[in-house]
């Protein structure tokens, strides 16, 4: 008996990690998708790719990620992986205060180029670093509230809320198909439902093309 091709109910495109560099975007997508963590995680030039298969509400899942560099001179790049992403992790270091100043920056750019119903989850990283912490989480709490973000802190080093962090990115987004504030006939919508389907019209039945990770 043949096995099917697919064995996950949807695709979510395009979660992209934003964030200043050297705040750990790497290090995450790493420890989310090996289990591991990359003590010496080098810079990301243009955009790095990753993926897994994960399980909401019953229904399996594969998340494409993209890791965008944090350098203002690839800032171009990563602007143009905003648009059709299904969520976005802004990421910014506990320790370093001026990570956390240029998050309105990035949330400027996220809501700007990314579709209205777009998950965005503030990710305060380097939680493990507790001695050196240069920003509480009362106030970084607080932004997240003001702006209608889902909180929390990390660490790709222990990865302590790793997993968390995806699968909640994940849960909102999977809401947001179910109360159909999320059309998944829209091609900026990040979503895809799998590649044929033996019934319900509704699926599609041709796989979107995937772009690969920019190496520039």
């Amino acid at each position: 008996m043949a096995t099917a091709p697919y064995n996950y109910s949807y695709i979510f495109k395009y979660i992209i990690i934003v964030g200043d560099m050297g705040v750990g975007k790497s290090c995450l997508l790493h420890q989310f998708t090996e289990k591991k963590f990359m003590a010496d995680c080098p810079h990301t030039i243009g955009v790095e790719f990753g993926t897994r298969i994960i399980e909401v509400s019953g229904q399996k899942i594969k998340l494409q990620i993209w890791d965008t560099a944090g350098q203002e001179r690839f800032r171009a790049v990563t602007r143009s992986y905003y648009r059709g992403a299904a969520g976005a992790l802004m990421v910014y270091d506990i320790t370093r205060r001026s990570t956390y100043n240029h998050l309105s920056s990035w949330l400027t750019d996220a809501r700007n180029l990314t579709n209205p119903n777009t998950v965005i989850i503030l990710i305060g990283n380097k939680a493990d670093l507790e001695a050196q912490r240069d920003v509480t989480y009362e106030e970084a709490k607080q932004f997240a509230e003001e702006n209608g973000l889902l909180f929390l802190e990390a660490s790709a080093k222990t990865g302590e809320n790793v997993e968390d962090a995806f699968l909640e990115a994940a849960k909102k987004i999977y809401q947001n198909i179910q109360d159909g504030s999320l059309d998944l006939n829209a091609a900026e919508s990040g979503v895809q439902h799998k590649p044929s389907a033996p019934q319900g019209g509704r699926l599609t039945s041709e796989p979107q093309p995937q772009r690969e990770g920019c190496g520039c």
